[in-house]
């Protein structure tokens, strides 16, 4: 099955407004489409740089803006779509075989991707064009 980057879409996340500070909770399965087997983030990004520039053949993301704010293209080898994430009750859902892009940092940002499995390097397709090659097969 060929993935349409429609699939991907923004999730808000529960938020308990307290005067003393909001919080946030992200549960398995019930807020987001998978099971959390891994988190990283990305922080102290030089201004102009770029993340990501791969996609994953099976793994799903949710990706959060806990500080600050970044943009996220999506592309499916056919769509493209740009999202702006700068509220951290608000995460992207990102299936697999989405080539992805994030930049515009502001200063401080800080991006949490929650994901459906462990690092594999094997995982990942970095070159565009084997991508675009892939993401054909998965018709």
């Amino acid at each position: 099955m060929q993935r349409n980057v429609n699939e991907c879409q923004i999730i808000e996340l529960p938020k308990i407004s307290d005067p003393r500070g909001n919080l946030t909770f992200i549960e398995n399965s019930n807020h987001i489409p998978f099971d959390i087997r891994r988190v990283y983030y990305l922080y102290d990004v030089p201004g102009g740089s770029e993340r990501g520039s791969h996609a994953h053949k099976n793994l799903h993301q949710f990706i959060i803006s806990m500080s600050g704010s970044f943009d996220i293209e999506l592309d499916d080898g056919r769509n493209k779509k740009r999202y702006h994430l700068n509220r951290s009750h608000y995460g992207l859902y990102v299936c697999p075989m989405m080539w992805r892009l994030i930049d515009n940092f502001s200063s401080g940002a800080v991006c949490m991707v929650l994901a459906s499995d462990v690092y594999i390097e094997e995982e990942y397709i970095r070159d565009y064009n084997n991508f675009l090659l892939e993401a054909g097969d998965h018709k």
